[in-house]
């Protein structure tokens, strides 16, 4: 079973992008997040002509995250089983993350599969960011008391957290930001520590091996990017974990890719091999850099 996770940056916008990686990687599941769709604007004859059928949690312009699926998709949960609470400030992204779209879960196959976008944060300190703790400590209570750490469980999306200096592309320049703050990097841990292996670290332990990369200033050709997409398992589901890896080439061509890529498992056998375009890169980004 192939599970993966990406934040597409606008399901409409991505719509071909992402078509073409189902054929290129043939997840069994897909957890997708920033879809910025309503529910009813959801493309499902696309999924559905492609094998897949879909659950969608949105909202519209902002936020939104989904699960496609081609072995089934069964007892939804979105927003930790509450309804969105109304929103104070409609007109501002992130500030009111129970009031989002961030969170829908499912069974699929016999795994509880999570698809997750937990708020940006913006600034250290600001309403936004202590916005995103809080949503840390919702998602903690809802695992405490709606899942099971002996269960198949895989939590995945696009976390805004990168969890070690060897996630970033140079710590000394983003310590003391968003994403890497200790308060942040404590709320990932807790969740870890309820119970969740980072199932790609499991497989893979060299720096440098990101999911998003900034659109300005040729980052992305440079490397200079963050490991902030996962895929979080229970016990369980790690010890089946056969491959894992960040899909590098769907970040790059044309139509405009998402600003992040990306991120497979494998549970209990290969799926179908594609290149993720990691060796053939190390050589260009090196050179970039010393320009």
């Amino acid at each position: 079973m192939r599970i993966a996770t990406w934040n597409v940056n606008s399901l409409k916008a991505r719509l071909e992008k992402v078509t073409w990686w189902l054929e290129r990687a043939r997840p069994d599941v897909l957890l997708m997040q920033e879809t910025k769709l309503t529910d009813d604007d959801v493309p499902r004859v696309v999924f559905e002509a492609a094998g897949y059928e879909v659950a969608h949690h949105g909202e519209g312009r902002w936020n939104g995250v989904a699960i496609a699926s081609r072995v089934g998709i069964a007892d939804v949960v979105t927003n930790f089983g509450e309804p969105l609470r109304p929103a104070k400030t409609p007109d501002v992204a992130d500030d009111e993350p129970l009031a989002e779209a961030r969170m829908i879960s499912a069974s699929c196959a016999g795994v509880r599969v999570v698809s997750i976008y937990a708020p940006n944060g913006r600034v250290v300190d600001s309403p936004f960011y202590r916005a995103k703790l809080a949503w840390y400590e919702r998602l903690a209570r809802w695992l405490a008391e709606a899942c099971d750490t002996g269960g198949a469980l895989v939590i995945g999306g696009d976390f805004n957290v990168a969890p070690e200096d060897a996630d970033v592309w140079d710590p000394s320049a983003c310590h003391g930001g968003t994403h890497v703050s200790a308060p942040e990097r404590i709320a990932f841990a807790k969740l870890c520590e309820w119970g969740l292996v980072d199932a790609y670290r499991l497989h893979h332990r060299e720096p440098g091996r990101f999911t998003w990369w900034d659109y300005r200033a040729g980052n992305f050709h440079k490397n200079f990017g963050m490991r902030i997409d996962h895929l979080l398992v229970t016990t369980s589901v790690a010890s089946r974990v056969v491959a894992a890896e960040i899909d590098r080439e769907a970040r790059k061509g044309k139509p405009t890719p998402s600003d992040h890529t990306p991120l497979v498992i494998d549970v209990d056998e290969p799926g179908l091999p594609f290149d993720p375009g990691w060796s053939s890169a190390e050589g260009r980004i090196e050179a970039r850099r010393a320009r």
